[in-house]
């Protein structure tokens, strides 16, 4: 009997459990569904913020990026100023410390030397001794000042990679640019050592790095020192790894120098005929005047042979510029 009550018991509440299981169970599975779908939108929701983030990130960088390139162009620009510049941004180019004032006081006094001394020595008239006089102050003190300026340019980039590779070892190693830069100012060679020192003062007087490296380029108009700025205005634009840009630049600059250096052996047989052909003419003549002497009085003496002279001095002249032209290759 107690037996059966029991099971009676048992069966009953079974009975009420399934009853209300089924009448529960749709909200039950609702609730699921719904509380799947609220997680399911959070997750929606927390994507969205990524996405949107991330385009947000890209927006930046794009215009970041942009204003690098905007400020590149305008580098570009000044950077045209800075190729063709004055005969006094030629001389600080140089590395002359020289005055302006005394420069051309020089100039005038070594021309009227050379006109006096064509005139006394050599009897030529007086129309010639003064175009002689003039060639000597005016051309040969800015020749000597492109020498020199192109000079000191040769030897800047032969040392330049160098210092790059101290800035890259320097980051690679955790100090920060202006130490690097600071390092290069005190311990590199010249020319480079002076000019890294100037770009130092600069940023000391709160000059940004950048345009520093744009008054680099404007003093040293070269390619490397236009890659360089380049490098370093992007850089703080846009970001990335400095040091792996820099050494990435430094083996440019160095297969560059190869370059140049196969281009020089390729055409030194050239520059060499070019410099026998142009220098026959004058040794003929002066074996001419040893051999026989007044033999080429004519030339010098009369109105025929001075325009011979004339015209033969136009077309060497013309064909040194042509020969010129077609072994010198700019890259």
């Amino acid at each position: 009997m107690d037996m059966q009550i029991l099971l009676l018991t048992l069966l009953a509440a079974i009975a009420v459990a399934a009853l209300g299981y089924g009448i529960f169970y749709t909200s039950i599975s609702n609730g699921k569904k719904v509380d799947g779908r609220l997680k399911a939108l959070q997750v929606d929701k927390q994507t969205k913020a990524v996405v949107q983030t991330k385009k947000m990130d890209e927006k930046q960088r794009r215009k970041q990026r942009e204003d690098a390139l905007k400020n590149v162009d305008a580098q570009r620009a000044s950077g045209k100023k800075a190729a063709n510049p004055n005969l006094a941004a030629r001389m600080v180019q140089a590395g002359m410390t020289i005055s302006m004032k005394k420069f051309y006081i020089l100039s005038v006094v070594f021309g009227i030397f050379v006109f006096f001394a064509a005139l006394v020595v050599s009897g030529l008239p007086l129309l010639v001794c003064l175009g002689i006089g003039f060639v000597a102050g005016f051309g040969v003190p800015r020749w000597i000042v492109s020498f020199k300026r192109a000079r000191r340019f040769k030897r800047f980039i032969l040392i330049f990679p160098n210092a790059i590779d101290i800035i890259v070892r320097g980051i690679k190693s955790g100090l920060p640019l202006n130490d690097c830069l600071r390092i290069i100012a005190n311990d590199s060679e010249e020319p480079v050592k002076s000019e890294f020192r100037k770009l130092v003062e600069a940023s000391q007087m709160g000059i940004t790095i950048p345009e520093a490296c744009e008054r680099l380029y404007e003093s040293v108009p070269t390619s490397e020192t236009n890659f360089f700025a380049i490098v370093i205005a992007i850089q703080s634009s846009a970001g990335g790894n400095l040091s792996e840009a820099l050494g990435n630049l430094s083996k440019v600059l160095r297969e560059r120098r190869k370059m140049a250096d196969k281009i020089t052996a390729f055409s030194t047989e050239a520059k060499t005929s070019a410099m026998i052909i142009g220098s026959l003419p004058f040794v003929v003549a002066g074996l001419v005047s040893i051999t026989t002497p007044g033999y080429l009085n004519p030339l010098f003496e009369t109105e025929t042979g001075n325009k011979i002279l004339i015209g033969s001095a136009l077309a060497m002249s013309f064909g040194i510029f042509i020969m010129k032209k077609m072994i010198n290759f700019k890259f």
